[in-house]
């Protein structure tokens, strides 16, 4: 299956939180992602890290077993304005401590497994497009 429709200008979110953090006796990170997949968001990922730190200033690295004990995840969503927008308050209430933040993206690529065709004889709509002013002029 092919997915259409999510090339070109997007919004990238990310929410930064704490591996130990939870929302309704989950994992924080298991609830977002299954809220965002439910709702048809395109896709959600998440990064464990291996050092950071957020606004207590708290330290937490995979160095240390006794520093371990809560790593950073970061939790990736590629979509339109208005669906990233439309989630945001629900987001909120979830999160007790964390960072979320917003950036422009352009979406050169999205597609699903192929079963049916060699990616020679891919359609026009679904090769990369790389046009536009996403290029920094010199």
């Amino acid at each position: 299956m092919t997915m259409r429709g999510l090339k070109g200008e997007r919004v990238l979110m990310r929410i930064h939180i704490g591996e130990r953090d939870r929302f309704e006796g989950k994992p924080l990170y298991e609830a977002l992602v299954n809220l965002l997949r439910t709702r048809g968001y395109a896709g959600a990922t998440v990064f464990r890290g291996v050092m950071g730190y957020g606004a207590s200033g708290r330290l937490a690295t995979d160095h240390m077993e006794l520093l371990a004990f809560d790593l950073p995840l970061v939790i990736e969503c590629v979509d339109t304005q208005e669906k990233i927008e439309a989630i945001l308050p629900e987001i909120d209430l979830m999160i007790d401590a964390g960072l979320i933040t917003l950036e422009r993206a352009k979406v050169i690529l999205y597609r699903g497994k192929r079963n049916d065709s060699p990616p020679h004889t891919l359609p026009e709509e679904d090769r990369i497009d790389i046009t536009g002013d996403w290029k920094q002029q010199k």
